[in-house]
């Protein structure tokens, strides 16, 4: 009985449902069917520790902070390419600072992860993430290039000054200038431990016994991209000024993210390849 209705059927009909499943085929796109890019069980940047990112600068065109919403402030800088559509393009004289989002000031372990794309150091020292510290010539938590770089050499140094005062100054990095880097700071309280990262390797550690969970001062008010905070307009802390031996990020910032964990070297790694694939 099928065969004879379909044979009965009007010549209009049969090409309106050959019209109909030609549509349907060309319409199938098999991409659909492929499973969904995974490194080390990840399938895209935000789902990198869920749920423990408190601050996130993608720069762009823009200075907001996507996680709590407050607005960064430019100075002297502007947008260019970035790794990940644009970044902050510094200068000399340039920064941006904002307030400290209260879930960064009481961190107790953290992630900071951060794309850079620099020219050598060789105007002065230069730091890329800075925590103010209003009472004291130091900031709470720098990350600065020492001075005396090499164009294949960087002493990358960490220094903490909440509870106790630390300085971690083992963190050579190599082939650092002219290209985008990926730099990750991890501090895990349960171990006392920091961790520097180039790349998703770890290139220096260092375990402070009892330091444990990390107590920010009262004053530190805010957090600086490009300078340190004594070279920041107007100085602040209690250097007076700004410093001959100090200078400027003149490169590129991108996708800043501050975790309030300390994640994985595998985590790490998963991040900087879905960033690089744009996911």
């Amino acid at each position: 009985m099928k065969k004879l209705f379909i044979k009965n059927l009007p010549p209009v009909a049969l090409i309106i449902g050959s019209i109909f499943l030609a549509s349907c085929y060309k319409s199938f796109d098999p991409k659909s069917f492929q499973p969904a890019f995974t490194i080390n069980g990840y399938t895209s940047s935000s789902s990198i520790g869920a749920g423990s990112l408190v601050g996130y600068w993608s720069f762009n065109g823009s200075y907001v902070d996507s996680v709590s919403g407050t607005m960064a402030t430019g100075v002297n800088t502007s947008f260019a390419a970035g790794f990940k559509g644009q970044a902050m393009q510094g200068s000399a004289n340039g920064y941006v600072i904002t307030d400290l989002p209260a879930a960064i000031k009481s961190l107790n372990s953290f992630t900071i992860d951060y794309w850079i794309n620099s020219p050598i150091n060789s105007t002065g020292i230069l730091a890329p993430v800075v925590i103010s510290r209003g009472d004291q010539f130091w900031g709470a938590l720098d990350m600065f290039f020492e001075n005396g770089s090499t164009a294949t050499k960087a002493n990358l140094k960490v220094h903490f000054n909440g509870q106790s005062e630390v300085w971690f100054t083992n963190g050579m990095l190599t082939n650092p200038w002219g290209g985008w880097q990926n730099i990750a700071l991890t501090y895990d309280a349960a171990s006392s431990t920091f961790k520097l990262y180039q790349g998703g390797s770890v290139v220096a550690s260092q375990t402070v016994t009892g330091l444990g969970n990390l107590v920010f001062p009262a004053t530190a008010s805010k957090l600086i991209f490009g300078t340190e905070q004594f070279q920041c307009t107007p100085s602040l802390g209690t250097a007076g000024g700004p410093q001959g031996w100090a200078s400027y990020l003149t490169g590129q910032m991108d996708e800043v993210r501050i975790y309030n964990k300390a994640l994985s070297a595998s985590d790490l790694q998963a991040l900087i390849v879905l960033q690089g694939k744009g996911k």
